[in-house]
């Protein structure tokens, strides 16, 4: 079972915190809570039964054993909270891109590489027009044509938002469909479609927090024992 992976997760972030050198990892929480409480299991009942859908095995195991959001890669995993009217979110920059209520639609992801390079092709460009208003025009319809096509809602249905890398650069977690438990980099910011990281959620968080334990100096708790 994946909450075997999760075994001692908890503590290790933790005590990271407390490390001399965690000033150096990049991103890392400073001066508030480090990790949020895990969920209970009624909890992640009531939030899948919100979405429609069975969150991926390693990440409803982290929120089960680690904590509901808080410390991970670049600026930590965007928290899912329940508001006072019973409805569930995920809570960072960006974290509002996620759609609950579609999270059981299998995810696409991405445009094909032929309709990227088109559109932006079709990008117009301010040496070609005589008059600033012609221009601005253009590039306003270009912009409105970008948003429904390249940042349409389409392509991250069925996939939760769950962090931010900075410069509006994030990275998404498959829910359903065939990438089901795998994270995806969202580089559209850069008018880049996104991309499979080729992790899992587990691969990607571990991988996290080994590389800031070595940066930090940590010792891991479980390695004192």
């Amino acid at each position: 079972m994946s909450a075997d992976i999760w075994a001692g997760v908890r503590e290790r972030v933790l005590a990271l915190a407390k490390s001399p050198g965690v000033a150096e990892v990049f991103g890392f929480p400073r001066g508030g809570r480090v990790l949020e409480d895990p969920l209970t299991e009624a909890e992640l009942a009531d939030l899948e039964r919100f979405c429609g859908a069975r969150l991926p095995e390693e990440y409803r195991d982290f929120l089960l054993h680690v904590g509901a959001g808080g410390a991970g890669p670049a600026y930590g995993v965007f928290p899912v909270r329940r508001g006072d009217d019973g409805a569930w979110a995920w809570h960072g920059d960006g974290g509002n891109m996620t759609l609950p209520r579609r999270l059981a639609e299998p995810f696409g992801g991405r445009m094909t590489p032929e309709e990227v390079e088109a559109l932006l092709a079709d990008q117009p460009d301010e040496e070609s027009y005589e008059d600033v208003d012609a221009f601005d025009a253009a590039y306003e319809a270009w912009e409105e044509r970008l948003l429904a096509t390249l940042w349409s809602y389409d392509h991250t249905a069925g996939a939760i938002c769950l962090c931010d890398l900075g410069c509006a650069q994030r990275q998404w977690l498959a829910v359903s469909g065939p990438e089901r438990g795998r994270m995806w980099d969202d580089a559209r910011c850069d008018h880049m479609d996104l991309e499979p990281l080729g992790v899992t959620f587990a691969q990607w968080y571990l991988g996290w927090l080994e590389e800031a334990e070595r940066t930090a100096g940590a010792v891991s708790p479980s390695a004192t024992r």
